[in-house]
């Protein structure tokens, strides 16, 4: 297989796993293979184009590492983003080569993973074994009989494989897409789509700006089933058969999209059927821990993200399932294989816990999410997280929680985990829970609200902010903005019209407890 380079190696993986420190020699450096370093392992004498994962290495090492690296005629360094300090950056200098960082949480054997496989799919000679490797050949072959840059998509416009056949000339729509891994979403690109989608082979469409080149288009298709499409730049020099090897270059390119989709399908279905059942607590944990790749006491937790309730998403269910997939990307680029799934709108997320600093990482990451799904899809993403527990049985709790911390995230609230919110999540579950007992619900709760109504008072209200307020009259005029003594004339009425007695710590409590979960009151809105 031919080696990559580290341009196409970044645009492969994104910024949020690969981020480069320094390329004396330029993007268009070779990278062939990807090697571990262990500190007691002897060092590889010769790794060609290689990229050296720098792990055990600690400060004043990177020095003789360089040295040793660039005499095996390795391509760069790979280092945690917290260690490319201004030393190891001067010592790639030095010894010329790349230095790039990764996540300073992600595991190294994750991004050993990840690098390997964006350094496999990359585009070889024919008999390549992997499915993406082949469409980039395949990509590669499109081009140069059709006389144009070519790209393959999925049927989300995502950009699957294209081709770098030299001095094909492309645009900046296609090199903005490539970047990106997707292409630019606007009406003009909605209804070149559909003209494409509803064509029977391929169609020549016009540039969409001055700046922009016409393209040669055909649809993907297997058995009637749309799985993507394969476009062309035409810069007015593609061959005479362009249309017949576009034709050739489709029909090779559904079988491998159905090879590619069947196993990775079969993979995210296995791996989402357990979480699934984990979630609903019917999953056996030993059982579910083995095909996660999880040790049976890991401890976990339960991330869920969904969408806001009020944002208008017309077509919710598909931009719940682009959600999915960007859920499970960023959690790939952090743990390698992993397990995610949509259920009834929310998409669940079961994150490995490694270290005390488990819960900081998991906060980063759910926000890092919501963030990039917020810009991505256009709408709000909220996300809670569970609890952390302690094995795969304890799974459904975690999920609970994650539930209930989505239903209380205040209006400028997008991300939190349950013990932040604690006070929010009791409350709330102990207002259905009194809900749904006659005995609990009856009271002078209800007796203060009706005589509200009836007389127009503020009983309540004083209530709860004089309660809230820890019995402070002060505080609890404050909140009411009155004078104190109006404040105490409300309660002297109060206990006065209705019976209360304000100096039994049961009944405040109590009173309390009904007016802020079966009334919904409190006495400040919350900061």
């Amino acid at each position: 297989m031919e080696s990559c380079t580290l341009e196409e190696l970044l645009d492969t993986l994104g910024g949020p796993v690969l981020r480069v420190l320094t390329t004396p020699a330029g993007l268009t450096t070779p990278v062939s293979e990807v090697v571990l370093y262990d500190a007691g392992a002897p060092f590889p004498r010769s790794a060609p184009g290689a990229l050296l994962l720098t792990l055990g290495t600690r400060e004043g090492e990177v020095g003789p590492l360089a040295r040793d690296a660039a005499a095996a005629g390795m391509a760069g360094l790979v280092v945690r983003a917290g260690e490319g300090q201004p030393d190891t950056v001067a010592a790639a200098k030095a010894h010329g080569l790349a230095l790039l960082a990764v996540d300073e949480d992600a595991a190294w054997h994750h991004v050993h993973l990840l690098l390997a496989s964006a350094i496999a799919s990359r585009p070889g000679p024919a008999g390549g074994g992997a499915a993406f490797g082949d469409l980039f050949a395949l990509a590669n072959a499109v081009a140069a009989a059709v006389g144009g840059a070519t790209v393959i998509e999925d049927t989300r416009q995502r950009i699957l494989a294209y081709s770098t056949v030299p001095g094909q000339v492309v645009d900046e729509a296609r090199r903005q897409g490539i970047l990106g891994r997707q292409v630019p979403s606007s009406p003009e690109n909605t209804e070149q789509y559909r003209v494409l989608f509803a064509a029977p082979g391929p169609v020549h469409l016009a540039a969409l700006d001055g700046d922009e080149l016409p393209r040669l288009a055909v649809a993907i298709r297997a058995g009637g089933e749309t799985l993507g499409s394969m476009w062309v730049v035409d810069n007015g020099h593609v061959g005479p058969d362009a249309v017949d090897a576009l034709t050739q270059g489709a029909s090779t390119a559904a079988l491998l999209l159905l090879r590619a989709r069947a196993s990775e399908e079969l993979s995210r279905h296995l791996t989402s059927d357990v979480l699934r059942r984990l979630l609903d607590g019917t999953a056996d944990p030993a059982d579910a821990a083995h095909r996660l790749g999880l040790a049976s006491g890991a401890s976990v937790r339960v991330a869920a993200f969904a969408l806001d309730g009020a944002a208008s998403t017309p077509d919710g269910e598909q931009t719940a399932l682009r959600l999915l997939d960007l859920v499970r990307l960023q959690c790939e680029a952090r743990y390698g294989r992993h397990a995610c799934v949509l259920v009834d709108g929310s998409v669940y997320a079961l994150l490995p816990v490694a270290g005390e600093r488990g819960g900081e990482r998991h906060k980063r990451l759910a926000e890092d999410i919501v963030r990039r799904a917020g810009q991505a899809l256009r709408v709000t993403v909220r996300a809670g997280l569970g609890n952390v527990v302690p094995g795969l049985a304890a799974v459904c709790g975690s999920r609970e929680d994650a539930d209930l911390v989505l239903r209380v995230l205040g209006p400028d609230e997008d991300v939190a985990a349950v013990a932040e919110v604690r006070a929010r999540v009791t409350l709330l579950r102990l207002r259905e829970l009194i809900g749904s007992e006659r005995a609990l619900t009856a009271g002078a709760w209800r007796e203060v609200l009706a005589y509200d109504t009836a007389h127009g008072t503020d009983y309540a209200r004083t209530l709860v902010c004089w309660l809230d307020a820890g019995c402070d009259m002060a505080r609890a005029a404050k909140l009411l903005a009155v004078h104190p003594n109006t404040c105490r004339y409300r309660l002297r009425q109060a206990q006065q019209h209705l019976g209360i007695d304000l100096d039994d710590p049961d009944e405040r409590l109590v009173l309390w407890l009904q007016l802020r979960t079966l009334g919904g009151l409190r006495g400040a809105e919350r900061a």
